[in-house]
């Protein structure tokens, strides 16, 4: 028997799905009823709080050993702060926060209740129980590392559309190389390279049976093979009181450190003999001066026209978009990986709005240094190497900030 059908969870309400509908029960006998239904079912969803429905219990075991049907579009919750319905809705009970901000999430369903995180517009959270209090409708939500209750008419529940809208299907490799191809077959003709650890954002999964799944890459869309990938279901998710305030603190400490080390960088190349360098082509190079954003930029703009290399880092013989970047800051003495997924992670976010030259701009596959005006400073492709691009070029999935 298939053993995640077996697992036993503990929820207060037993359910299952007969003829494509869903059935709660929470007393033995409508348990025993609900159980003796499932010759004509075409899935399970829970199996819950059984210990007190010990006959139901042995009647589900029974069903699922015997039936070939039962289970073929079904998940099981892993522990007791997850809920997964997927019958026909697979996004039943996701919540999407619809404010204009965020909203707080409160250790009990009571506006006067301490707040135990925030849940940002957009963000999801899966909902395991609904309150009717005194000032209203309140929903217990797990999001992130954060689960207390928000109030219901902050977040839209089981709207499929704007879940899938709100959520991000990523393709995450786990090959040293993975080849993007121009079409999902192994004859045709490679249009980008990705190094283990980076992802993807899938945009069509249709082919997914025959292996392969389109994605969008700083060359444009292709396809890759699922051999070389996971896929996963990514969501933006709330924060916790107390991660929020240790990241405040490690951003400004890190900031703080980042303009230290560029002074200091700075400083050093004006004391060095000489205040620039020349590649193999003879071309000069200016040192890295200032600890601004623009310093940043205008120290990467002298690069343009320098090859694309896959894996590279350097700004003159050959650099690939994440070693740009990478290298371009190291002048100022910030260390960041060689890594655009990464690369989401390093300094601070900021939105769209906020975005000054200097911030690290991230996309599917691909990042890049906002320079102003519209404009992006990146390490392309093999074809038209370091250049400007608009920063809108694709959808952009972080802003980040070092200094």
């Amino acid at each position: 028997m298939n053993s995640k059908f077996t697992k036993t969870v503990s929820y207060t309400l037993a359910a299952c799905v007969v003829a494509s509908s869903i059935s709660l029960c929470s007393d033995a006998a409508s348990a025993t009823s609900g159980v003796s239904a499932l010759s004509s079912a075409t899935g399970v969803l829970e199996t819950t709080n059984y210990t007190a429905f010990a006959g139901a219990q042995l009647s589900v075991n029974d069903m699922l050993a015997n039936s070939t049907a039962i289970g073929t579009e079904t998940q099981l919750a892993e522990n007791e702060s997850e809920w997964v319905a997927t019958a026909e809705n697979p996004y039943a009970n996701i919540a999407i926060a619809q404010v204009d901000n965020y909203v707080y999430i409160r250790e009990s369903a009571s506006a006067d209740s301490e707040y135990v995180g925030k849940l940002y517009n957009k963000s999801a959270g899966t909902v395991s129980e609904t309150v009717e209090a005194e000032d209203g409708t309140w929903v217990c939500i797990t999001s992130g590392d954060v689960t207390g209750y928000v109030k219901s008419e902050f977040v839209v529940q089981g709207n499929e559309e704007l879940a899938k809208e709100m959520s991000r299907r990523v393709a995450t490799v786990n090959t040293q190389t993975l080849y993007v191809r121009e079409e999902a077959s192994t004859d045709s003709s490679v249009i980008d390279l990705l190094p283990l650890g980076d992802d993807l954002t899938i945009i069509d999964e249709s082919m997914e049976d025959s292996g392969w799944v389109k994605v969008t890459c700083d060359a444009g869309d292709g396809y890759v093979s699922t051999d070389y990938v996971n896929i996963s279901t990514e969501f933006t998710v709330a924060e916790s009181k107390a991660h929020e305030e240790a990241r405040l603190a490690k951003e400004e400490a890190d900031k703080k450190a980042a303009k230290a080390a560029a002074e200091k960088a700075t400083a050093s190349a004006k004391s060095s003999s000489s205040s620039s360098k020349s590649s193999s082509s003879g071309k000069s190079y200016s040192a890295p001066s200032g600890s601004s954003g623009s310093s940043v930029v205008n120290y990467g703009a002298q690069f343009v026209g320098n090859p694309y290399v896959y894996g590279g880092s350097s700004l003159t013989s050959g650099t690939d978009c994440s070693g740009f970047v990478m290298s371009v800051y190291s002048a100022f003495g910030v260390g960041l990986p060689h890594s655009s997924s990464a690369m989401r992670s390093v300094g601070y976010g900021v939105s769209y709005d906020e975005m000054q030259p200097g911030d690290i701009v991230c996309y599917s596959g691909h990042v890049g240094i906002y320079a102003g005006n519209g404009t992006l400073l990146h390490a392309s492709n093999a074809r038209t190497g370091i250049t400007y691009s608009d920063v809108n070029y694709k959808n952009i999935l972080a802003i980040r900030r070092i200094f």
